[in-house]
């Protein structure tokens, strides 16, 4: 059965590719705003599922309709506030100021829907991550590499970001965006045995 990845994001499809998993890219475009009173769990629980449907109905003419479709969406909640992407580099630094010297949370919500017979799963992974304190010469100096523009949180662990994260608890994937070893779960649970790896 195919894999589709509803996403656009190379950060998600290096985690596939490095896993030995095959896949292919349909990335989708959701409205990702906040609701009124929407928790950080149901806002990245609705736009991943949101995200595996949109790719679903975009699919649905085609001849070979046996995809599993995975959704996902990832947002950074430091004290009560859900910090998405930034909309400006002025935003981008906002959020780094916030998470100086402090620990947050990076929640990934995981859609799966099978697309012949329209069962899904949905979870959430929640990873704590602790920064140092930083220098506003080293927020600029980040802010200046263009690096957390299209981030989550304005920052990527992976990337120069790395360098300022003293301790993580959780998956570090899930920072990255994709839960992989959840992910790996629930594709064996929906497919079975034919996605052994890649040697």
């Amino acid at each position: 059965m195919r894999l589709v990845l509803a996403s656009a994001s190379p950060r998600r499809a290096e985690i596939l590719r490095n896993a030995g998993i095959a896949f292919e890219v349909h990335a989708t475009q959701v409205d990702e705003s906040l609701r009124s009173g929407e928790s950080p769990s149901d806002y990245v629980r609705r736009l991943a599922l949101e995200k595996a449907r949109a790719a679903a109905r975009e699919m649905a003419a085609s001849p070979a309709r046996g995809a599993l479709i995975v959704g996902a969406d990832t947002a950074v909640v430091i004290g009560e506030e859900i910090l998405g992407k930034p909309s400006s580099v002025d935003d981008a630094g906002r959020m780094l100021k916030l998470l100086s010297g402090r620990t947050h949370e990076v929640h990934t919500g995981l859609a799966l829907l099978r697309q012949f017979d329209g069962i899904q799963r949905i979870v959430e992974e929640v990873t704590r991550v602790t920064f140092a304190l930083l220098t506003p010469q080293e927020i600029e100096s980040y802010l200046a590499t263009g690096e957390p523009m299209d981030k989550a949180g304005s920052y990527a662990i992976q990337g120069l970001a790395g360098r300022y994260v003293t301790r993580i608890e959780g998956c570090y994937f899930n920072v990255m965006g994709l839960p992989l070893a959840r992910l790996w779960t629930l594709l064996r649970e929906l497919e079975g045995n034919s996605l052994s790896p890649r040697a």
